[in-house]
Order: structure tokens, then sequence, then C-alpha cells
């Protein structure tokens, strides 16, 4: 990896991430992300372009207006960041190839509905959408090489050339993870719904795991609806622990009850808690899609070396 070329995509990275803030504050209140220019949120004063320079100007105001002395929220800083340490890791994943361009703007994207969801439970479409689109787009130029790829060849073969061929089986299989993705996520809603009354994922997660099938084939897909369920489902369960733990000893404090009675209805207090929570969900498929295209293939390989 030569370091004068990662520090460069670092930097480009670092004003993607800026942009990209704009996008999360501004999308799911429906604003334009072109005009207009930046501004606080409090008191609305246009930010000069020397106060608007990724992490330094961040750094250098203290996470502050400089007009009115508000806090800049850390998310801020922390896009930006990670966005400039993701496409360096596209980099030296991928090296200088269209499968690093491809990542980047996958990257970005997630990286963008993951805060946006984690702040406003919102997966907005003019982000999933244009993804998708993308994704389906990318499939003919980098090949997805999954189970299409992998299986048709031996069974079908049609008249034209081998690259034509090649690239039609890699959009069939950005194809058919677009369409497994969405469609495990409608159904699991759709019974959950069923089962309890209540919407348990929205449509927005639907879309979110369209785009990301697309970007990854089916195979990783169904390695990102799997872990980003376990990761769901242990943060799911550290949130009860935790608020029973603090209720408990809240009860035991305040109205002295007994450890005993005050452990139980923290208990049904917490699990009342947690059923009338929304959990933003799109937050673990993203970050397990991340997760999926640096190291996938890497454990499905080691998976069925077990086997």
């Amino acid at each position: 990896m030569d370091p004068v070329l990662a520090s460069a995509i670092f930097v480009f990275g670092l004003a993607f991430g800026s942009f990209l803030n704009v996008c999360i504050y501004r999308l799911p209140r429906h604003l334009s992300v072109v005009r207009p220019g930046s501004a606080c949120p409090e008191c609305e004063t246009p930010i000069r372009f020397y106060d608007n320079i990724p992490v330094l100007s961040w750094l250098v105001l203290r996470g502050r207006c400089r007009n009115c002395k508000s806090c800049i929220s850390p998310r801020y800083l922390m896009v930006e960041l990670l966005t400039g340490a993701l496409f360096v890791a596209c980099y030296a994943h991928f090296g200088l190839t269209l499968a690093t361009l491809k990542y980047c703007v996958f990257g970005f994207l997630l990286l963008g509905l993951i805060f946006t969801d984690a702040e406003t439970h919102l997966l907005p479409d003019k982000m999933t959408l244009p993804g998708l689109l993308v994704g389906l787009l990318f499939s003919l130029i980098v090949p997805v090489n999954d189970l299409a790829s992998q299986l048709l060849p031996g069974l079908i073969s049609l008249p034209v050339s081998s690259d034509i061929y090649s690239h039609l089986l890699s959009f069939i299989d950005s194809f058919l993870g677009a369409a497994v993705g969405a469609s495990f996520i409608y159904g699991a809603g759709a019974i959950y719904l069923r089962a309890r009354g209540v919407e348990g994922m929205g449509f927005g997660d639907v879309k979110l795991m369209a785009m990301i099938g697309a970007f990854l084939g089916m195979k990783l897909t169904i390695f990102t609806l799997f872990t980003a369920s376990i990761a769901g489902s242990l943060f799911g369960l550290w949130t009860v622990f935790a608020v029973w733990i603090k209720r408990a000893r809240r009860r035991m404090a305040r109205q002295h009850e007994s450890a005993r009675e005050a452990l139980r209805r923290a208990w049904e207090s917490a699990t009342v808690a947690l059923r009338r929570h929304q959990m933003p969900f799109g937050v673990f498929l993203g970050s397990m899609a991340m997760v999926a295209f640096f190291f996938g293939n890497r454990f499905l390989r080691w998976y069925w070396g077990l086997l």
C-alpha cells in the first residue's frame, strides 16, 4: 500500500464524510443537501469556509459554534473520521481497483444510513433506492461472483460471448441478493406484525436490505442477515439486563423493597420498556454488511472448511 496515496484517499474520505454529515442531518428532514450552505442548526448562522474544514475545524472550535457557542455533536467528527478510515481500509483490502471504488461508495451509503437510523429511526429513500440502483450497475463492472456465476455456466448456455455472459451472471447474482434480502426482511416484519400486532421493522429496512443484497450478492446477504440478527439480539438482551439492574437498584433504594421483589418488578418494567422501544435494526444491518464485504468470504471459507 502506497502511504502517499493512502493519505490522499484518507483526506478524500474526510471530505466525503463532511458531505455525509449534511445528508444525515438534512435528508430525514426533507431538506436539500445542496442549498442553502451549511449553517449552525441552533442560531442558523452560515458556517464560514474555514470553520467547515473536516475534523480540523471541529477540533479548533472544540465542538462549539463560533457564533452562539452551542455544542456541535461529536457525530460530525466521528462520521468524517470513519469515512476517511473506511476509504483507506477499502484501498488496503482491495487495492487500486474498481472494487475499491464500489465498496467506498457502498460504505459511504451504509455509514450515512447507520447514523441516520440511529438518530432518527429513519432510512431515507434518497439513499437506499439510488444505492440499490448503483449496486445493480456496479455488478456489471465488478463481478459479484456468487451462486449464479458459480452454478449456471454448467447448466445454461447462451449465444453470447463469454464476457457478456459473465456480466449477465453477475447482474443476476446482484438481483438475487437484493430480492433475497428484501424478501427476508419483509417476511420477518409481516410475521412479527401478525404475531405481536405492532410493526417490528419498517419498509425502510426492506429497501436497505435490497441495497445491501445488490452490492453483496446472495451468500453475503444471508451472512449479513444472520450476523445482524445475532448482534441485534445481543444488544437487546444487554439493554434489558442494564435497565433491569438499574431499575432494581432504584426500587431497593427508594421504596425499601426486598431484593427479590425489586428484581421481579424491575424485570417486568424492563421487558415492557423493551417492547415499547423501537430498536433501529438498520444500524445492525449496515454494520454487519460492512463486516461482510471485508471478512464475509473469509469467514464462509473457514466455516465450510469445518464441515
